[in-house]
């Protein structure tokens, strides 16, 4: 029996996913550290992330609208300081997680 490859693995990808149970928050908190790995021009960062992990950071007043042209988004104030301690809590090393407060 031949299938097509392509749609089988989508398929697969997609039950994967429906089965899982994920916290968003943990999600949003990772994406939020992420993007300070990319900032530029002091509080933007590029924008390729999941659509609705970026909604929600920015429902969260942590980033500005992701919506529009533009390919990356300004963090908030709030969203430079929580992307920072994130990325030390998260993907720090052991040295790293003591200067956290």
């Amino acid at each position: 029996m031949r299938h097509d490859s392509k749609k089988f693995d989508k398929a697969v990808v997609l039950l994967f996913f429906v089965r899982m149970d994920l916290d968003e928050d943990k999600i949003d908190d990772a994406v939020l550290a992420l993007l300070s790995l990319s900032l530029h021009a002091d509080n933007r960062a590029w924008k390729g992330f999941d659509w609705d992990a970026m909604e929600r950071l920015y429902s969260k007043g942590l980033i500005s609208s992701p919506v529009g042209k533009a390919r990356s988004v300004a963090l908030t104030d709030k969203g430079l300081r929580k992307s920072e301690h994130l990325l030390l809590k998260l993907f720090g090393t052991t040295e790293s997680e003591k200067k956290l407060p």
